[in-house]
C-alpha cells in the first residue's frame, strides 16, 4: 500500500470514527420534543418554556399529529387535538379568572400609575363625548360653520386616539409595575387564537389507510426496515407525551386539593363573619371570592378530566403504534423468508445444474469452465433477486437506464473503441489482408481483420526477424485510435538492411571497400529503383525523389582490425535471401583480394 492510499485509508478511518462518535453523543435530539421540558408549579403559577399559560398538551398533541400514519391513528390524533386544545382554552380562561380575582395593595410608582391609568380613561370618556357632540347628525347648518366644525371633529378625534395610546401604555406599565399578568395573558391568547385559525384553515383533511393496509404497502425490506424505525421513535414520542400528562394530571390534582381546601377555609370564615354581623360590603367581597374559588375549581375539575382522557388516548395510541410494529415485523419476516428461499434455490439450482450438465462434458478443463459459468450464473441471478426483496423493482426509469447506460458503456469502452477501429482500419491509410505490419512492438503479416479484432501471423523471434514464429496473434481494433501501428504502405516492402565484414589487419581496407560497393550497387540495382518509385508514388512526389535506395558501405575501426558495414534496399520477403547472396559476393571477393595480395608478393 503506497503513501497516498495509507493517507486516504486513515483520513476516512478518521472520519468514520469522528462521525459515530457525534452521531452516538447527539442522539437525544431527535428522541425529545423540543417543549417537553416545562415544569408546572402550583395552581397559581406555571413554570414553561415560552409565555405565562402552559400550552404544551396543544403543542405535544399537534407535532403527534402530524406522525399519524394508518386511519386508526388519524383518529387518535384528532381527539387528542381536541380534548389538548379544550384543556388549553380552559388553562386561560382560569388564567384570566385568577388574575381578576388576586387583590394588590398599590404604592410608591404603582399607585402613582393607577391614579394617571384613571385620570386618563376620564380624559378618554370626556374626547369621546365630544367627538360625539361634534359629530353632525342631520344638513348643513344655515349659517355655513360646516368647514370649521368638520375641523373641530377631526381635531377631536386625533385627541381622542392619542388619549386612548397613552392609556394603553399605561395600562402595560401599570400591569408590569404592580404584577397583573391579564395584559400578558389576553396577548397571548390573541396571538393562540390567530395561529388556531391558520392551523385549521391548513390542517389536511385526506383520510389515511387502515394499519394493515398501510403496513402492506411497504413491500420491501429497506422500506420495512424505515417504517419499523419510524414506528419506534413514534412509540417514544407517544410514551414521552404520555409522561407530559400524566404529570399534568399530577399537578393539577395537587391544585385541586389546595383550592379546595382553601375555599373550604374562606367558606368557614364567611359563616363565622356572617354569625358574628360582619358589615355587608365585607360580606358580599367575601361571596364574591367564594364564588369565583368555586368558578376556579370547576375549570380546574374540567382540566382535570381532559388530561385524565388524554393520558388513556394515549395509553391506546401506544397500543394501536405497537400492533402496527408488529404487523411491519411480520413483513419484515416474511421478507426475511423470502431472501432464505431464493439462498436455498440458488444454491440447489446451482448444484443441479451442475450435476446435469456435467454429465455431457468428458474433459475436466470444459467441466471446470462449465462449473465456474454455472457457479457465477446462478448467484448473480440469486443477487438480482434478493436486491429486488429488499428494494423493490426501480421506479425511477429514466435514470436506471442513464446509469445502465454508462455502466455499459465503461464496461465495454475497448469493444466500442474496437468497432470505431474497425472503420479507420478499413480506411484509405489503414490495414489490408496480406499487408506487413507492426502492432504494440508485434510484427507480422496481417491475415485476417475483423468488426472487433485484427488477427496476424508473427514474423521475427529473437534470432532472425524474417521468420514466422507460427503464433497467430489478435488485437482489439481499438489501437488504430489510441495506439500506433506501422504498415508497408509500399507493394514490395521494402526494407533496410545491413550486413556487417570484419577484415583482418595487413590487408588493404581501401580497393576491398570499394569492390563491394560496387558488387552491391550492382546486386540491389532493380531492387533500388523499384523502391524509388514505388516510394515516390506513395508521397505524391514530382521530379527527383527525396528518398535515395542507394546502397552505402562505411568502415569503422575495429580491434582486431575493420569492420565494414553495407546498408541496402531490399524486399521484406527476401530479406534472407538477399543477405545470403551479398555475404557470398563479398566473401568471393574478400578471398580474390587475398590471392592477388598474395601474388604481388611473390
Amino acid at each position: 500500500m503506497n503513501r497516498a492510499r495509507k493517507i486516504a485509508v486513515g483520513v476516512s478511518l478518521a472520519l468514520l470514527i469522528l462521525g459515530v462518535a457525534g452521531s452516538f453523543m447527539t442522539q437525544g435530539v431527535m428522541e425529545h420534543l423540543p417543549f417537553l421540558h416545562g415544569q408546572k408549579a402550583g395552581w397559581n403559577e406555571v413554570i414553561i418554556p415560552h409565555g405565562i399559560v402552559d400550552q404544551r398538551p396543544w403543542q405535544t398533541a399537534a407535532t403527534l399529529s402530524t406522525l399519524a400514519v394508518s386511519t386508526e391513528e388519524r383518529e387518535l390524533a384528532r381527539e387528542a387535538e381536541r380534548l389538548a386544545d379544550h384543556e388549553v382554552d380552559q388553562a386561560f380562561s382560569q388564567s384570566l379568572r385568577q388574575a381578576s380575582a388576586e387583590t394588590r395593595e398599590l404604592k410608591g410608582e404603582a399607585l402613582a400609575l393607577q391614579q394617571r391609568v384613571t385620570e386618563l380613561q376620564r380624559t378618554v370618556k370626556e374626547d369621546q363625548a365630544r367627538v360625539a357632540a361634534l359629530t353632525p347628525k342631520g344638513g348643513v347648518a344655515a349659517d355655513g360653520t360646516t368647514e370649521s366644525a368638520g375641523d373641530d371633529l377631526s381635531v377631536a378625534k386625533a385627541q381622542l386616539g392619542l388619549d386612548q395610546s397613552e392609556l394603553s401604555d399605561s395600562i402595560e406599565d401599570l400591569a408590569r409595575e404592580s404584577g397583573d399578568q391579564r395584559v400578558k395573558i389576553q396577548q397571548e391568547l390573541s396571538a393562540r387564537e390567530a395561529a388556531m385559525k391558520k392551523y385549521d384553515a391548513q390542517a389536511a383533511g385526506g383520510e389515511g389507510q387502515t394499519a394493515v393496509a398501510a403496513a402492506e404497502q411497504y413491500n420491501t425490506l429497506a422500506g420495512q426496515l424505515s417504517e419499523w424505525w419510524a414506528q419506534r421513535n413514534r412509540k417514544q414520542l407517544i410514551e414521552q407525551a404520555e409522561q407530559l400528562a400524566r404529570a399534568d394530571v399530577a399537578a393539577l390534582t395537587g391544585d385541586r386539593v389546595r383550592l379546595e381546601a382553601q375555599a373550604a377555609a374562606d367558606e368557614k370564615n364567611a359563616a363565622m363573619a356572617r354569625s358574628a354581623g360582619q358589615a355587608s360590603p365585607d360580606r358580599v367581597n367575601q361571596l364574591q371570592r367564594l364564588a369565583a374559588q368555586r368558578n376556579i375549581l370547576s375549570i380546574l375539575n374540567d382540566r382535570l378530566g381532559a388530561q385524565q382522557q388524554l393520558v388513556a388516548l394515549y395509553v391506546k395510541w401506544g397500543k394501536q403504534v405497537e400492533l402496527q410494529h408488529k404487523i411491519v415485523l411480520h413483513r419484515m419476516l416474511q421478507s426475511l423468508t423470502s431472501i432464505a428461499i431464493i439462498f436455498l434455490l440458488t444454491t440447489l439450482a446451482g448444484w443441479g445444474l451442475q450435476v446435469a450438465l456435467g454429465r455431457l462434458w468428458r474433459d475436466h478443463r470444459q467441466k471446470r469452465t462449465v462449473r465456474t459459468i454455472l457457479n457465477l450464473g446462478t448467484q448473480l441471478i440469486g443477487l438480482l433477486l434478493v436486491l429486488l426483496v429488499i428494494f423493490g423493482v426501480p421506479k425511477q426509469t429514466p435514470t436506471i437506464l442513464g446509469l445502465a447506460t454508462a455502466g455499459l458503456t465503461v464496461v465495454f469502452q475497448d469493444f466500442i473503441l474496437a468497432f470505431c477501429g474497425w472503420f479507420v482500419l478499413m480506411g484509405p491509410n489503414g490495414l489490408r489482408v496480406g499487408d506487413w505490419a507492426e502492432i504494440d512492438g508485434v510484427g507480422g503479416e496481417i491475415v485476417e481483420i475483423g468488426l472487433f479484432r485484427t488477427w496476424l501471423l508473427e514474423t521475427g523471434n529473437w534470432t532472425a526477424n524474417g521468420h514466422p514464429t507460427g503464433r497467430r496473434v489478435s488485437f482489439l481494433n481499438g489501437f488504430a485510435i489510441r495506439g500506433k501501428y506501422f504498415n508497408f504502405s509500399t507493394a514490395g516492402q521494402w526494407m533496410w538492411d545491413e550486413i556487417k565484414v570484419s577484415i583482418p589487419p595487413g590487408e588493404e581496407a581501401y580497393p576491398l571497400i570499394e569492390k563491394i560497393r560496387v558488387a552491391t550497387v550492382t546486386a540491389t540495382e532493380s531492387d533500388a529503383k523499384m523502391a524509388e518509385e514505388e516510394w515516390k508514388r506513395v508521397t505524391h512526389e514530382e521530379g527527383s525523389p527525396h528518398f535515395s535506395a542507394t546502397p552505402s558501405v562505411d568502415m569503422r575501426p575495429a580491434g582486431a582490425g575493420v569492420d565494414i558495414v553495407v546498408r541496402y534496399i531490399t524486399r521484406a520477403g527476401v530479406r534472407l535471401e538477399t543477405r545470403n547472396r551479398l555475404f557470398g559476393m563479398v566473401v568471393e571477393l574478400m578471398q580474390g583480394s587475398r590471392e592477388e595480395s598474395e601474388k604481388s608478393k611473390v
